[in-house]
């Protein structure tokens, strides 16, 4: 699958409306789609080992959306095969008081992965250029009012531009995915969430309050793609309508990124080795 078709360039003009959302790819059906997923799940879970046991990267995942998209479902199933000991998987939700009192980076900071681990957050550090803008929350933050200014979003487009380079400078290799939804499919999730028992939990009243503002979350999220895709750092708009056809694209872009790591597990020096040679033959006898 040629990925690069999903992958925004910097400052691009990115046009949600104008980027499919039900697209299928040239995969002929979804038993086809889920196949190939089980192969990519299985090829990841080989390139995770070898991550863990060389010790020198980490892979930070992160995965923004409209409700309903599939992120749960997304991480479930992509993630399927991963070792837990390597993983590990942070939710962002309303920021704590604690959070309110430190930048808005802070949270996302100290939640990253370790070298060696793939980090998988379920929303992110964009929620401050997304939700927090949408609704105007910064006005009511701790932030002194010297920084509120006009060139608040282009300022903390820059910032968070610069921590991404940051973090790619010291080993960390980063990954972000944009469920692209549309907003017909979201009202038949939504009401699947009503029509299903077994779903009810999912459901939200709140949820038809923010689809109130499903336009400019559009704007909102094409200006922080745009400014903020990256080659260190690349975001990839991902159809997501079709469940199977959106995990499968991100397990594509997940498994050429690991391969392009080149993981391998470490060698010994010919003194360990000896050393090994010598704890076999103790344990054989």
């Amino acid at each position: 699958m040629d990925i690069s078709k999903f992958q925004i360039e910097h400052r691009s003009d990115v046009k949600l409306s104008d980027i499919k959302t039900d697209q299928n790819g040239k995969i002929s059906s979804k038993e086809d789609g889920e196949k190939l997923l089980a192969e990519n799940t299985e090829r990841m879970a080989e390139l995770q080992d070898k991550l863990y046991a060389q010790d020198k990267y980490s892979l930070l995942i992160i995965f923004q959306a409209m409700d309903t998209a599939g992120k749960d479902g997304a991480i479930k199933h992509v993630m399927s095969g991963l070792n837990p000991q390597g993983t590990h998987v942070h939710s962002f939700k309303r920021p704590s008081d604690e959070e309110l009192d430190h930048d808005y980076l802070w949270r996302a900071t100290k939640n990253l992965p370790e070298r060696g681990l793939i980090g998988i957050f379920n929303r992110s550090y964009y929620e401050d250029v997304l939700v927090v803008r949408v609704h105007d929350l910064v006005k009511n933050s701790q932030l002194p009012k010297e920084f509120i200014t006009d060139d608040l979003w282009k300022n903390r487009f820059r910032q968070i531009r610069d921590y991404e380079q940051y973090l790619y400078e010291n080993g960390t290799v980063i990954l972000k995915f944009f469920l692209h939804i549309s907003k017909e499919e979201q009202k038949e999730r939504l009401l699947g969430r009503i029509d299903d028992k077994t779903k009810n939990w999912k459901f939200e009243a709140g949820d038809l309050t923010e689809r109130k503002y499903w336009d400019d979350y559009q704007r909102c999220y094409q200006e922080a793609i745009s400014e903020t895709s990256t080659k260190q750092a690349p975001w990839f708009v991902v159809p997501a309508d079709k469940k199977w056809f959106a995990r499968l694209v991100i397990s594509e872009v997940i498994v050429k990124t690991l391969e392009s790591l080149n993981p391998e597990y470490p060698t010994i020096s010919k003194e360990q080795a000896e050393i090994l040679k010598d704890c076999k033959q103790k344990l054989m006898e």
